[in-house]
């Protein structure tokens, strides 16, 4: 795909963004898992929710670019994923495992919402308003799952600092 305006480049993150989601709906079901905190687990099945509601909000959001909602593998997540799996296989203390998956998720937290501050600001530039609603309704509810995990993790953390 060539990029020659905003409209191509945020038509292309647009698809980079719905991978991500897509690829978020299936790796949050083994956080969920593999953590051992009721407060935690409880906290990414809601986000699981949201993000089954993200992509159906990305996809909506793709009608004012004139094309078709179309995934592209997105890398950085498949990286992530990847990477949180691996941390998910070591032998790990249930309090230190939960505060590893908090890592994790907020590394994933923090991918997104630089993605949808990006997409937003690019929306309102092109006057894609309602794509612009949408993607804010994401954001906030990135940076509120963000902040739920901090508050978890002082809780988490002080029991992994109990172990061992």
């Amino acid at each position: 795909m060539s990029m020659k305006s905003l409209a191509d480049a945020f038509y292309d993150e647009l698809r980079d963004a719905l991978s991500a989601e897509k690829q978020l709906v299936k790796a949050l079901p083994k956080l969920v898992k593999n953590a051992s905190s009721d407060k935690l687990k409880e906290a990414l099945e809601k986000h699981l929710h949201e993000t089954e509601q993200q992509v159906e909000r990305v996809e909506k959001a793709f009608e004012e670019t004139g094309k078709t909602a179309r995934a592209k593998t997105c890398e950085a997540m498949k990286g992530l994923i990847t990477e949180t799996e691996e941390m998910l296989k070591e032998d790990a203390d249930p309090a230190v495992k939960d505060a590893v998956i908090i890592a994790c998720a907020q590394k994933v937290e923090h991918y997104e919402i630089a993605t949808y501050g990006t997409l937003c600001t690019w929306a309102k530039s092109l006057g894609y308003d309602n794509a612009l609603k949408l993607l804010k309704q994401t954001i906030d509810e990135e940076e509120n799952a963000d902040k739920k995990l901090s508050e978890l993790a002082e809780s988490v953390n002080k029991d992994a600092m109990a172990v061992g």
